[in-house]
């Protein structure tokens, strides 16, 4: 059976010389007619050497559907491959970060928002119909200031299908049950929306290798609520990322699970900070 991100995987791992003109043309023209010169809704792509996954993410997003006026708008961290030249051939504005980390590209695509609502989104990633408008619904409800949801790996032949489910299904239970008192642990910034302005107040670090959404979502709370969404609606689909950094799709299981069970009894409990790790700042040169 065929899935709904079926058709973009033959863009997807491709270089751009690859891609077909038609394709190309198609997202140019659907994208052109999403763009709202009075946009509720930023969606903010940021990428950084993301040839072969950028044509496949704008070509989802192409196809949202949604309810909302959206603007949607790029950041090239100064990439060395296509990657800006991909978001100019699908008529994508977009921005050059010559200032190197994920924090410093999406604080670049959040300076240049229109929208009231600010949609995080990944290049290695695709998204479904209906994700953006499930997000913004989220984020309209009284109190709400942020929202997170959950994503899927895409299946291959290095990992069986029976393994992923297993590996995902104890994740998503896990980040769901951190999403009560801790919703800061469970956002991960591919799956992430927030309100603008609220972010524009706290900004986002820049000074760390990873967990800027994580951070951003803690600081948010003094605004409202961070919701958490399950529905498969807004469930995105990725590459393999840090899933593999642990070695096998087992090992990396193990070695979450370990992680998650010694710190079981603080999902519990709130908290307002969290000390940095060195190994995780940004060393200036």
């Amino acid at each position: 059976m065929n899935k709904w991100y079926s058709k973009y995987l033959q863009v997807y791992e491709k270089p751009f010389s690859e891609a077909s003109p038609s394709i190309v043309e198609e997202v140019r023209q659907n994208i052109a007619k999403l763009q709202s010169n009075n946009p509720i809704v930023t969606v903010s792509l940021i990428g950084y050497n993301e040839e072969k996954h950028l044509l496949a993410c704008l070509w989802s997003l192409s196809e949202m559907q949604c309810k909302y006026p959206v603007e949607i708008i790029g950041v090239d961290n100064e990439s060395k491959d296509r990657t800006a030249e991909i978001f100019q051939a699908c008529g994508v504005p977009y921005h050059t970060e010559t200032q190197h980390s994920c924090g410093f590209a999406r604080l670049c695509g959040l300076n240049n928002a229109r929208g009231k609502y600010h949609i995080n989104i990944d290049s290695d990633t695709m998204y479904p119909p209906k994700y953006v408008e499930m997000m913004v619904d989220a984020l309209e409800r009284p109190g709400v200031v942020g929202v997170s949801s959950l994503w899927s790996y895409i299946p291959d032949e290095n990992h069986s299908p029976i393994g992923l489910k297993i590996y995902e299904a104890a994740r998503d239970l896990h980040l769901w049950m951190q999403s009560f008192k801790r919703p800061e642990l469970s956002v991960r910034g591919l799956v992430f929306a927030y309100r603008t302005e609220y972010a524009k107040q706290t900004g986002i670090r820049t000074d760390i290798i990873r967990g800027e959404d994580g951070y951003l979502a803690l600081q948010l709370k003094q605004f409202g609520k961070i919701a958490f969404i399950r529905n498969r609606k807004a469930r995105a689909v990725t590459g393999y990322g840090t899933v593999g950094v642990d070695g096998s799709l087992f090992n990396s299981f193990k070695v979450r699970v370990v992680k998650g069970l010694k710190g079981m009894g603080g999902i519990f409990t709130k908290k307002k900070e969290y000390k940095d790790e060195d190994s995780n700042l940004i060393k200036n040169k």
